[in-house]
């Protein structure tokens, strides 16, 4: 099958909104927990709180936006005009002074956001690919957390993270760049010629995807979701206090210095296993990756000095790249055509809601019992520990499970 080729234009558009999507999400789900942690001194409970807040507003507006998008048959207008006001929303951070003020202005935030980049932009993705291509466009599209990683660490050393005008800085640099991609949308991004509004009622569009008829019509792109919730449980329960691990517990004040090669090497590998993807299929991409983020687990529950760490980071963060990238291909083939909008809702409860619940609480029920330190003006912060990768490996075996019966049932991808 000749292979289609989108087009400079759309691999430029993608690259831009993607990294920049990623490197604000990246500033509010992994430093935002280091703000309210070194700011206000937060506790696991205040974490797990906001991850699962933002959770559920990701969630109900990607359902609700998702569907509007294909009701007027846009993708375009969604992306730039989300992008510019999610870029303004991520300045008003810089004033902020309490938890509870961040944990709220973060819903507010991730509406933009999800609006703009979990509705409009995937949507847009799946609209851009197919069969030919799809892998090669999600393994790019899934080196983007982890560039976007990058990205904020190599911008944050030069800043002092105990000070509260480095924030105010952070939050305008970051939100202002975000402001301007979505100006520069306006006359980059292109819809697919085959984009066409719904012209079903907008609760017809927005039910489509929950109906137990379309549910059964597409048992394995469901079964898919099912098991990435699962893939994304184990990530949640370590990923919000993986860099308070770092630096805190294990006392790596230049983890950067260990996560930057860890993650360039992990961008590499996802890069080439879209090739991977692309003519091996789901059935076999991926149990690799899974392999990889198991191995990596295991390594960091049982060392605690650089080098091991560095292997162990570099091991989980390509086995979650590859299968963010494995199981993302999978869902947008699966996806039925002209319907992209309608079911990013539920890829969204898949891949944020019910790890965004799930995940963080695991992670603050086994950190109930934490070691705790005092900090210079008397207050008291906790220190994270191994066990959060224990869940997340025990997690990653529940995971094995789901997909053998996954597996067997046939789809048009396999």
């Amino acid at each position: 099958m000749q292979r289609t080729k989108p087009g400079g234009r759309f691999w430029a558009a993608m690259l831009i909104f993607g990294l920049m999507g990623q490197v604000a999400w990246v500033v509010e789900n992994m430093y935002f927990n280091v703000f309210i942690y070194k700011m206000f001194h937060a506790g696991p409970g205040d974490i797990s709180a906001m991850v699962m807040a933002s959770a559920v507003v990701a969630a109900l507006t990607t359902i609700v936006m998702g569907a509007v998008s294909d009701r007027v048959g846009q993708r375009k207008a969604f992306m730039s005009a989300g992008y510019l006001i999610w870029g303004v929303s991520i300045v008003s951070f810089a004033w902020i002074k309490s938890i509870w003020l961040t944990i709220v202005m973060d819903c507010v935030m991730t509406f933009f956001g999800s609006t703009a980049n979990d509705a409009a932009y995937n949507a847009w993705l799946t609209d851009r690919g197919d069969e030919t291509n799809r892998g090669r466009i999600e393994g790019l599209n899934s080196m983007m957390p982890l560039i976007s990683i990058l990205v904020v660490f190599g911008g944050f050393m030069g800043f002092d993270l105990d000070s509260a005008s480095s924030w105010k800085t952070i939050y305008c640099i970051i939100g202002a760049a975000t402001a301007v991609i979505g100006v520069l949308g306006f006359f980059l991004i292109e819809d697919a010629p085959s984009l066409r509004p719904d012209r079903a009622g907008f609760f017809e569009t927005l039910r489509y995807s929950f109906r137990p008829s379309t549910c059964r019509a597409n048992l394995r792109l469901y079964g898919v979701l099912a098991a990435f919730a699962v893939f994304g449980i184990s990530i949640q329960i370590f990923m919000p206090y993986l860099l308070i691990y770092y630096e805190k517990t294990l006392g790596l004040t230049n983890y950067v210095l260990i996560l930057a090669p860890a993650i360039l090497a992990a961008a590499a590998v996802t890069a080439l296993y879209g090739r991977v993807i692309d003519a091996r299929g789901f059935r076999f991409a991926v149990w690799p990756a899974l392999g990889m983020l198991a191995l990596g687990y295991v390594l960091l529950i049982l060392t605690r000095s650089a080098a091991p760490v560095f292997i162990g980071s570099l091991l989980m963060m390509s086995g979650y790249l590859t299968g963010m990238s494995v199981f993302g291909a999978e869902i947008r083939a699966l996806i039925p055509e002209n319907r992209s909008g309608q079911f990013q809702g539920v890829r969204i409860i898949g891949q944020v809601f019910i790890p965004g619940l799930i995940g963080p609480a695991i992670g603050a029920l086994v950190l109930k019992n934490a070691e705790t330190i005092v900090n210079s003006d008397g207050t008291e912060s906790f220190l994270p520990n191994a066990n959060i990768f224990v869940a997340a490996l025990a997690v990653a075996a529940v995971l094995a499970l789901v997909l053998i019966p996954v597996l067997r049932r046939r789809g048009k991808r396999a």
